[in-house]
């Protein structure tokens, strides 16, 4: 094999990687089903008195679970959902929940929508989550 030749394969090697980074999405099993158990007792403590025990919303928090919350967050990527969080939530203290918290909340989260889980946790981290995309159907 050439010089030429071998820059080309690891070129394509590396493109691979990246399409494949890229097609990730919540329909994958982004998170883990230990991580969504971790966040359901940290959603309970931190978030249900303002989005509902049963994450289906309240006055001014809306749903983070069902139709209109997939719609709400359709085409968009986990990172952007996750920085979200990170930024604004709790509402009354933003900024107070770790990344690592924040992270198996929205694991619960998925977890909620039936979304399923798989053999990687939910990375706490934005840019690592911007490439899995938010579908609201399997396959878009």
């Amino acid at each position: 094999m050439q010089r030429g030749d071998s820059l080309l394969v690891l070129m394509w090697g590396a493109g691979a990687i990246l399409c494949a980074q890229s097609t990730a999405s919540v329909w994958d099993g982004v998170y883990t089903t230990a991580q969504s158990r971790g966040g359901s007792g940290l959603y309970a403590k931190d978030c249900a008195s303002c989005h509902g025990e049963k994450l289906q919303g309240r006055e001014q928090a809306p749903p983070l679970a069902g139709a209109e919350f997939i719609m709400k967050w359709a085409d968009s990527s986990v990172g952007d959902l996750f920085d979200k969080m990170q930024t604004t939530m709790p509402a009354d203290q933003p900024g107070r929940l770790s990344a690592d918290q924040n992270a198996a909340i929205l694991a619960y989260v998925l977890s909620a929508n039936k979304f399923p889980a798989g053999a990687k946790a939910l990375p706490a981290d934005g840019e690592k989550l911007r490439p899995i995309r938010f579908e609201a159907a399997k396959g878009n």
